[in-house]
């Protein structure tokens, strides 16, 4: 796969994860609390900046879901490895509302996930 473009989202941001697969994987299964694999991209809601990127670094990122923003955690569990899904995270389940310290706080995030691996 390639670094996907995330376009730009129309309309007021969702109170709510959004989860929408763009390709369905074949592979073994993401779990709760399990260790995932992925390539993504996030950009911010309101004015489609991308704020970070595994693509830009070559290399995919490994780690416990358990460590994630939130939307991450309710998100991945049920994909299948080799499928994108495209997330579009509250401020509630990432990284809190405005001043709360984070250069992300307060802001509606899309990211799209490719899933590598599960361990």
């Amino acid at each position: 796969m390639t670094k996907p473009e995330i376009e730009f989202q129309e309309g007021p941001a969702p109170e709510e994860l959004v989860v929408v697969d763009l390709v369905e994987g074949d592979g073994p299964e993401a779990v709760a609390g399990g260790e995932v694999e992925v390539h993504y991209v996030g950009v911010e809601y309101d004015t489609g900046e991308e704020f970070d990127a595994s693509w830009n670094r070559g290399e995919t990122i490994r780690f416990p879901l358990g460590r994630l923003i939130e939307g991450w955690q309710k998100g991945i569990p049920g994909m299948k490895v080799g499928g994108r899904r495209r997330l579009t995270v509250p401020p509630h389940l990432a990284y809190g509302s405005a001043g709360g310290g984070h250069r992300l706080s307060g802001k509606t995030l899309v990211f799209v996930i490719d899933l590598i691996g599960v361990g």
